[in-house]
């Protein structure tokens, strides 16, 4: 019930702020379909990266896993890297942060950055630049930025999964999906 209220407030949070910044709806009616999903994904992966106490930032399920800080720190950076280079087209270099020298608190804040650069570009961004063409770095394909938006989600959506086991696997209950 927590977990389903901080949602809430989250998400009327993140509104509340947009609206504020833009005074507008997004753009154009693919971004305005697009928005609620989006905010949903982003409320539910700051309510996993809640979910986790602090003291389990370091767990790591294996050697070769990412902690799930890592997780987490991956999740926001990645998030703009994957909206510049994809739905921008802006030539850019993947950051790397340690996350064992973060604070739960801090890589949260890092997330929360992540996610209202994208978040700001789907309010501001064009029609003309959604229906240009990109090449996805690992698959070669070509796909509209509008598209490229669904795998920035795609991506953050693999990362919550894999952190939403790791709280599992600590005998926590994760957030429910509530989409």
């Amino acid at each position: 019930m927590k977990n389903k209220y901080f949602l809430l407030f989250v998400l009327l949070l993140n509104s509340v702020i947009l609206f504020a910044q833009t005074d507008t709806l997004p753009k154009t009616p693919f971004t305005k379909m697009y928005l609620p999903v989006w905010e949903e994904a982003m409320a539910h992966c700051l309510a996993v990266a809640e979910a986790m106490p602090d003291s389990l930032y370091t767990y790591q399920p294996t050697e070769v896993s990412k902690t799930f800080g890592e997780q987490m720190v991956h999740i926001a950076t990645s998030t703009e890297l994957l909206t510049k280079r994809y739905v921008q087209g802006m030539e850019v270099k993947p950051v790397r942060l340690a996350a064992s020298t973060m604070t739960k608190a801090e890589i949260m804040a890092l997330m929360k950055k992540g996610f209202a650069y994208t978040t700001n570009v789907i309010y501001t961004i064009e029609q003309k630049q959604l229906d240009e063409l990109c090449i996805m770095y690992h698959s070669k394909n070509e796909v509209s930025r509008a598209f490229a938006l669904f795998y920035v989600q795609d991506h953050l959506a693999n990362h919550r999964a894999k952190a939403n086991l790791y709280i599992r696997m600590n005998g926590i209950t994760p957030p429910s999906y509530t989409w």
